[in-house]
């Protein structure tokens, strides 16, 4: 094995195979490929890089091109994946070598002020400038322990289908409900390939992947993408039903998709790995404990262009502050920034008079989606309030009424 650097080169469409082989390698996955095939239709080799060490793939990286929700608004975003370097390579540097190329990338190209990524380990990507700024619950519960009010109405009627039949209905209600979901990203008809292409291979020993629709008054307004897998003991059945996705634009909607949800046949156990931090279906059980809800990472943001971004982004209160901000990877963004906006409009520019507050640039990503406050990092030490006052200023200014969350892992 050389000790000498080894080059980082833009990859090739015939470089695909090789690196769904890879990865599938290093994340411990058997290639599928059904999955495979539907990946490669998403995959842009311009925005991939790869690592050899003379014929042998060591190390990759890729970003796919999608817009993603932000604070009453969107934007084009970097979307990372396709990153990881071969267990003989590690402690070289390469992994640093390729997010450093990467960044530099996406901003020269001056189309995405932000980078999104979902990570594997929490402890990789901050040294990037990355930040946390979006988490999920991850809900495991006892459907025998939990309950809904009882019916109304106005909640509608459910259909059962398969998701690939109902395509259309499913892209309609989730871009009407994205448009005001900070952190869901844009999907165009590859990307609902993606999201919805369901290998048995990858089932785990559970049912093809079912949709229930709910239609209102004016139709289609809501879905749940799910599957059950059976299971039992002495005493009976206990199957789980494995919820992917509930989108819905009516609360009748909602509930009526999760009441039959917790209420399958046979089911006693019920797993939503993806749940926003203020899902609603905490308030609607009787008993929340029994949901089991786990708080983990979900989305890391990466300002890229810092101007850029935070004029990009609305603001829930009237803003006029100084930022200065540290940038080690891309200096460009180090500097002070006057930002000014409201809840229908903002600028960023740079500024010469005395700052209000100073962090580095992943604190302005845990910021982003407006998941975060001000005041939370400054007890972390990582943010530092300059002027008296500015933290009260920018905590209601920054939040968000709705926190944000992730459906899919890109």
């Amino acid at each position: 094995m050389t000790t000498t650097p080894l080059p980082i080169e833009t990859a090739r469409a015939e470089d695909f195979d090789e690196m769904g082989r890879f990865l599938n390698f290093l994340f411990h996955h058997s290639l599928e490929p059904e999955a495979h095939e539907t990946e490669r239709a998403i995959f842009e080799p311009e925005r991939a890089l790869v690592v050899r060490d003379g014929a042998e793939l060591v190390g990759t990286a890729a970003a796919f091109t999608r817009e993603l929700g932000i604070p009453g608004s969107a934007v084009p975003a970097a979307h990372v994946s396709m990153v990881g370097v071969a267990p003989t390579h590690r402690r070289r540097g390469l992994l640093t070598a390729l997010m450093r190329r990467q960044l530099r990338e996406i901003h020269e190209a001056r189309r995405e002020p932000v980078a999104v990524l979902w990570a594997s380990e929490g402890r990789i990507y901050p040294r990037f400038g990355y930040g946390l700024a979006a988490q999920r619950l991850q809900i495991t519960g006892d459907t025998n322990e939990l309950r809904l009010p009882p019916p109304t109405a106005d909640e509608g009627r459910l259909r059962l289908d398969r998701p690939a039949a109902r395509r259309a209905d499913l892209a309609r209600v989730y871009d009407q409900v994205r448009a005001g979901r900070p952190g869901w990203s844009a999907r165009d008809d590859r990307w609902w390939r993606y999201v919805l292409v369901d290998p048995e291979a990858q089932r785990g020993g559970a049912t093809e992947r079912r949709v229930v629709l709910h239609e209102g008054p004016d139709g289609i307004d809501g879905y749940g993408l799910f599957r059950t897998k059976a299971d039992w003991d002495g005493a009976g059945p206990k199957s789980l039903t494995s919820v992917d996705e509930v989108v819905t634009s009516s609360a009748a909607g909602y509930r009526a998709i999760w009441r039959m949800l917790l209420s399958i046949d046979l089911t006693r156990q019920v797993s939503f790995l993806r749940a926003a931090v203020d899902e609603p279906l905490l308030r609607l059980v009787d008993e929340p404990r029994r949901l089991g809800p786990r708080l983990v990472d979900a989305l890391w943001v990466r300002v890229v262009d810092v101007p850029a971004a935070l004029a990009a982004r609305r603001y829930a209160t009237d803003i006029d502050m100084v930022v200065e901000v540290t940038d080690s990877l891309l200096p460009e963004n180090t500097g002070r920034w006057r930002l000014q906006g409201g809840p229908k409009t903002a600028s960023c520019v740079p500024a010469t008079g005395p700052a209000d507050l100073a962090c580095d640039v992943s604190c302005l990503g845990e910021l982003f989606l407006g998941g975060a406050t001000p005041t939370a990092l400054a007890d972390t030490g990582r943010l530092r309030e300059l002027r008296p006052g500015a933290l009260a200023t920018a905590d209601p200014a920054v939040t968000w009424h709705r926190a944000p969350s992730a459906l899919e892992i890109f």
